[in-house]
């Protein structure tokens, strides 16, 4: 044998020594993990699940505990409804009763998985399985860990029969909301035994045993549990469980959830929502097992005041509008940190009207509004266009003309003053609230009193793009699609959520700071180790100036005066700098109010979850001032009295940026003077290139014709308003 032969022999040889040593050292691994396994005789010793609680702010109010004091009715085998037995079976182990324990194809799939997630995404678990994990070991994800939850499963195999194993899983598998056991589940979510379980409940049940907080039928998801339940009839029927006539009555019947008891969750829609992240974030295992103790936001005397308010203000609206629903969120600005949250009038009230299917409800209790809502925000997106405006150059004392304006550019659509109220879709000639034109107004007060024409203008002039990008930054992250919107988005053209838009203005309320929001201030796990803590994450999104011009406009009483007419009132705090916005909707569909301090923002939405519009004008002076004001007048006595910063002054060496209009005895529209993307530079060689041009010149020369330029502005704007009686597209404050 030469020496090239030795050394490869050699080389062999040390692999096989190696190999057979660490076998040996796995088989004495495994050997010690046997020894150090319970016996499965005895269920008595098995680990207990530790619930999750989660507190308010000070850590010493519990707003709910996730599978706390386990609620659980042992009932027999022969109790438990073959439907459920066969649901459960068809989506969590089809092959239970053929394998030995362990479904080797499943386990080879979920290693596969997770070797190329780099994580354990998968557990291939069979139903034997996953009674000695729940029954003898913690929920924690370790390669040593599903060892040993596979010799339990091979010894369970070896005492229990396949029925008594079912049986042990089916009334100790945690169905959510405390619920352990089908008993308990089903008594907590039918109020009935096991023993009357319907096919479709039984389905359902089954259905939530993958993630029972996420598929709960009081969280936000019913919708995915709902088709996970069909899901599985269809499982069922493929494998001859049930067949097809009794899979469509299945899938067809509307079933009935209990309630969730009172008294049993504070800020129900505030706690779904953290439950929803701790579970994205740490895995339904940990969350519904760990015993995790969890220190939210959550003020508890805030929380008491928006529950009320907005039950109280939703019961008027009914009454007086058919505005059945609304919503509140209120943040500290200077942290990002929620305080209150408040998704709808009653969370575990039933559905409105009665008989109503999801989606075509006016209230339905479990659907946040708050977050999960995506309304048209009316007129209260404009600040974001005229800040846009001011980083171009453009001053709160620049005038523009609120006048008849066709923005559309399609040829076709009527010239300003000439069959103004074109049918056409296509064009795009909106109003104002109350059907009122005024001239000349300068940009604090066409904000201040949410003047419409103006408003598009504004947007025109800071750019559409310019105006979306803005929003991001503030923290609005559902306008995405900029081809929808158009000089629209000024009106509300786009869908925002209440969430999003509280945290945007509190952006203007730290003068572009931005806090990025938060819900939990700490969360330990059950030894008492901090998994994570509140870190304040601030980003500067705009230069202080501009933020303050904005504070000084919508905090100036004196200009919103004319807009809010006999409800002022509502709006005044002595002694308090309050900045205020509101929006409405075409056809009275959302009603807003955004309002914030130096220490707090506030903002409330009102309307039917359906879109129906509420009657009698309710727009958002009527719908949602009072349960804005009703919530500020208890919550602002307990912070210090701040005021904002007053911006500089904002003089601009051109004159039509200072409030002039009439320049060398005529009235021309302010792209006759500036180029609107760089108004500081020089005048427009060609003023017509621009398209929008002759749109806003038009209405201008009629306008100052009107009495050959001596008649009084306001006769001249009750010319102009007299024919307007069916406005074709107005959207009001």
């Amino acid at each position: 044998m030469n020496k090239k032969h030795r050394y490869f022999w050699a080389i062999l040889g040390a692999i096989s020594v190696a190999l057979f040593l660490l076998t040996l050292w796995g088989i004495a691994a495994v050997a010690q993990m046997a020894r150090e396994l319970p016996d499965p005789a005895d269920f008595s010793n098995r680990s207990v699940a530790q619930s999750t609680k989660i507190f308010d702010r000070t850590g010493e109010v519990l707003l709910f505990e996730i599978h706390g004091d386990q609620k659980r009715t042992v009932i027999p085998f022969d109790k438990i409804p073959d439907y459920a037995k066969q649901a459960t079976l068809a989506i969590e182990d089809q092959r239970f009763y053929e394998h030995q324990a362990i479904s080797w194809p499943s386990l080879v799939r979920a290693a596969l998985v997770n070797l190329l997630e780099g994580g354990f995404v998968q557990g291939g678990s069979t139903i034997t399985q996953q009674v000695a994990k729940n029954a003898f070991l913690t929920p924690e994800k370790t390669l040593s860990r599903k060892i040993k939850e596979l010799i339990l499963a091979y010894w369970i195999e070896k005492r229990y029969s396949k029925d008594e194993i079912l049986h042990l899983y089916l009334n100790q598998v945690p169905y959510g909301s405390n619920a352990y056991g089908i008993e308990a589940a089903s008594r907590t979510y039918f109020a009935k035994p096991g023993a009357d379980l319907s096919l479709a409940e039984s389905a359902l049940l089954a259905a939530m045993l993958k993630a029972p907080s996420y598929y709960s039928p009081w969280g936000t998801h019913t919708a995915e549990l709902l088709n996970r339940k069909n899901y599985i009839l269809e499982q069922m029927r493929d494998l001859g469980f049930i067949d097809k006539q009794q899979y469509q009555t299945a899938r067809d019947e509307k079933l009935t959830f209990t309630p969730p008891g009172t008294g049993t969750i504070l800020a129900p829609h505030f706690v779904m929502f953290v439950r929803d992240y701790l579970t994205q974030k740490y895995g339904e295992d940990l969350v519904s097992r760990g015993g995790l103790r969890v220190v939210t936001t959550l003020d508890v005397k805030l929380q008491e005041i928006a529950d009320r308010v907005v039950k109280e203000g939703a019961a008027r609206n009914t009454e007086l509008y058919n505005g059945r629903n609304a919503a509140l969120v209120a943040a500290d600005p200077k942290t990002g940190q929620v305080l209150a949250m408040v998704g709808s009038k009653d969370y575990s009230a039933k559905p409105e009207p009665a008989g109503c299917t999801p989606g075509s409800c006016q209230f339905e209790g479990n659907f946040n509004v708050a977050t999960q809502g995506e309304r048209q925000p009316g007129s209260s997106i404009k600040p974001f266009a005229y800040i846009a405006a001011f980083k171009k150059g453009y001053t709160p004392d620049t005038v523009l003309f609120d006048l008849p304006t066709e923005f559309s550019k399609i040829s076709t659509c009527p010239l300003t003053g000439i069959n103004y109220f074109d049918p056409n879709p296509q064009c795009f000639h909106p109003q104002n609230f109350d059907n009122i034109f005024r001239g000349p107004v300068n940009l604090r007060h066409s904000l201040a009193q949410s003047i419409n024409i103006p408003s598009v203008k504004t947007l025109y002039l800071a750019g559409l793009s310019n105006t979306l990008a803005l929003a991001r930054d503030f923290g609005i992250t559902t306008l995405t699609d900029p081809s929808r919107y158009g000089l629209s988005l000024v009106l509300g053209g786009g869908e925002v959520k209440l969430f999003d838009l509280v945290s945007a203005y509190s952006v203007l309320s730290q003068e572009g700071i931005r806090h990025t929001p938060a819900t939990i201030l700490r969360v330990e796990d059950a030894e008492g180790n901090v998994l994570e803590e509140f870190v304040d994450f601030q980003t500067q999104v705009i230069e202080p100036q501009y933020a303050r011009l904005i504070n000084d406009i919508l905090s100036d009483v004196e200009a919103r005066a004319p807009l809010f007419s006999g409800s002022l009132n509502l709006t005044v705090f002595p002694d308090r700098d309050v900045a205020l916005k509101t929006g409405t909707t075409n056809d009275y569909r959302d009603a807003w109010a955004m309002g914030y301090t130096p220490s707090l923002t506030v903002g409330v939405w009102a309307g039917n979850n359906n879109n129906l519009s509420m009657q009698k004008r309710a727009g958002s002076i009527l719908a949602a001032i009072p349960i804005w004001s009703a919530f500020l007048k208890e919550a602002l006595p307990v912070y210090p009295e701040e005021s904002f910063a007053r911006p500089d002054p904002t003089p601009s060496p051109k004159p039509v940026l200072n409030g002039t209009y009439i320049v060398d005895g005529q009235a021309h529209s302010i792209l006759y003077h500036l180029d609107k993307d760089n108004p500081l530079g020089p005048a427009p060689q060609n003023p017509s290139a621009d398209p929008q041009f002759p749109n806003w010149e038009t209405p201008i020369s009629l306008w100052a014709q009107s009495a050959s330029g001596r008649q009084s502005i306001e006769e001249t704007i009750r010319s102009w308003s007299a024919p307007l009686a069916a406005p074709s597209s107005s959207t009001p404050l």
